[in-house]
């Protein structure tokens, strides 16, 4: 199917389905916005999977499966992300309550700052994504083995900056530091 064609088919699709695909979404949102990213993925999973669309009227309804699903991609995003959030508000208060008066923040940030850039996206990566060696590997481009050796070089520069500046790291946790990038 030429270009011409394949837009074509899309425009004929959309145009008919698309008042009933956005009032299927807007019943099923909060948002105005999360209605119109929803509707928005719904039709570009469309245009990318133009071909498997069936004809006639079973296009609005193979539709209906793509938006539903792109709902509940949504509904499982927005679970873990408030799940994060909690965890990580939880863990900030641990990490708060064993700081001792000394200890500052900005001391903290300081020995975080004097990394490279690498080793703060790693310990970024670690701490605040909460990504394990090969999701790292993954979004670094490197073997598994390549990011669990990057990542402890990291964690043993970062370990020597804050002993510099007289914060015992085995006492307030690496994960705890790792998450002040958020805050820096």
């Amino acid at each position: 199917m030429s270009h011409d064609d394949r837009k074509q088919r899309f425009e004929v699709i959309y145009v008919a389905a698309y008042a009933d695909i956005l009032a299927y979404i807007r019943r099923r949102t909060d948002s105005h916005e999360d209605a119109a990213d929803a509707l928005a993925e719904t039709f570009a999973t469309a245009w990318r999977r133009l071909d498997d669309i069936p004809d006639g009227r079973d296009a609005r309804l193979w539709l209906y499966g793509v938006a539903r699903r792109v709902l509940a991609n949504g509904r499982r995003a927005e679970s873990r992300r408030s799940e994060l959030v909690e965890r990580l508000g939880r863990e900030l208060a641990v990490w708060a309550e064993r700081l001792e008066a000394g200890e500052s923040l900005s001391g903290v940030r300081d020995a975080f700052a004097r990394l490279s850039a690498d080793d703060r996206e790693i310990l970024a990566l670690a701490g605040w994504e909460g990504l394990g060696s090969d999701e790292i590997a993954t979004v670094l481009g490197c073997s598994r083995a390549n990011a669990r050796l990057r990542l402890h070089r990291a964690r043993k520069r970062l370990a020597t900056h804050l002993d510099a500046v007289g914060i015992d790291l085995a006492r307030i946790g690496l994960r705890a530091v790792a998450m002040t990038k958020g805050a820096m």
